[in-house]
């Protein structure tokens, strides 16, 4: 169950002046339900179902977000049609498929793209409707154990961006027998490494920089602040998908260095946790089909000897 707006109780009236109230209040939907910890970083406010496995689902981004804003401020990033998405993904599994909380989810894929014409920003708030189809629905013992989701965002009518990810429930239980003793693994201490310069990582802040330099034009280091009140919303035992994805689209910037690299479609597998403790390797490979317009680019995060994610990127060059 899902609360899209909240139903306001008969106004109390002042003697000789009536208080007037809308009919229904707009609120976000649970920040447990989409596992944030600050109600400023959940980005749906409502959810019904359609029919079968398919729903519509409302939502708003912010107009000047502390994090997912081009350096410019015009524009909304791709990375936050990107969370929204992901957001989309938990909310169903809680709300509408009856996965406990507390349980763990394991995001083993993300696929997005989005219409740069879309994400500009506007005089007020950007509404949003979704539309979300869920998949190859696997149930062991009346409890969702895995689906596959597509999601369309759209902004007054116009598609504005699309995704998909595939998603494995799992019980505390069972996660703990998973992790290991990396289930009560503590972050590093600070302070960090230095980061890149928030320009060559396309970004206008150091605190938003999660790589740092190796020496090499196309290898660095991840190098997250596990402090950062957007990308480590909430505690964890590893590194966020969200936060890898940050990861590569930053090192595409650096590679296009010093042209600017803006970022429109991004392909994620993962193959393994990123651990805390342990440097990550992030390399990244233009690929065929680059122009002077536009680049394709494959970034891989490596650590211990093993491939944890990859991305395809493409994007406009300028």
């Amino acid at each position: 169950m899902t609360v899209l707006t909240h139903q306001t109780a008969a106004p109390t009236k002042a003697p000789g002046r009536p208080a007037v109230f809308p009919a229904q209040l707009t609120t976000t939907v649970p920040r447990e339900y989409v596992h944030r910890a600050s109600l400023a970083e959940v980005f749906l406010t409502g959810c019904r179902r359609r029919e079968g496995t398919q729903f519509a689902l409302t939502g708003q981004w912010p107009r000047a977000h502390t994090f997912f804003t081009s350096g410019d401020g015009l524009s909304h990033t791709p990375m936050q049609a990107a969370e929204t998405i992901r957001q989309v993904g938990l909310l169903l599994a809680h709300a509408q498929f009856g996965v406990p909380l507390g349980h763990q989810f394991l995001l083993h894929d993300m696929e997005y793209s989005t219409d740069p014409d879309q994400l500009l920003i506007g005089r007020r708030p950007t509404h949003l409707d979704l539309e979300a189809d869920c998949t190859d629905l696997v149930w062991k013992k009346n409890r969702l154990a895995r689906f596959a989701m597509h999601v369309r965002i759209r902004r007054e009518g116009h598609l504005a961006a699309s995704g998909s990810g595939h998603f494995t429930c799992v019980a505390p239980a069972t996660y703990r027998r998973l992790r290991g003793e990396t289930h009560t693994a503590r972050r590093p201490p600070h302070p960090r490494p230095t980061p890149l310069t928030p320009q060559l990582a396309g970004r206008t802040h150091p605190r938003d920089v999660v790589l740092t330099g190796t020496g090499r034009p196309t290898s660095w280091l991840l190098n997250a602040d596990t402090r950062h009140p957007v990308l480590f919303d909430h505690v964890g035992d590893h590194i966020p998908g969200m936060v890898l994805i940050e990861a590569a689209q930053q090192a595409a910037c650096a590679l296009a260095a010093p042209r600017t690299f803006t970022p429109a479609t991004a392909a994620t597998v993962f193959h393994r946790y990123t651990e805390h403790d342990t440097p990550c390797q992030i390399d990244a490979t233009p690929t065929p089909g680059t122009t002077k317009e536009a680049a394709h680019i494959t970034i891989t995060g490596t650590q211990n000897g093993h491939q944890v994610f990859s991305t395809q990127l493409t994007g406009r060059l300028s």
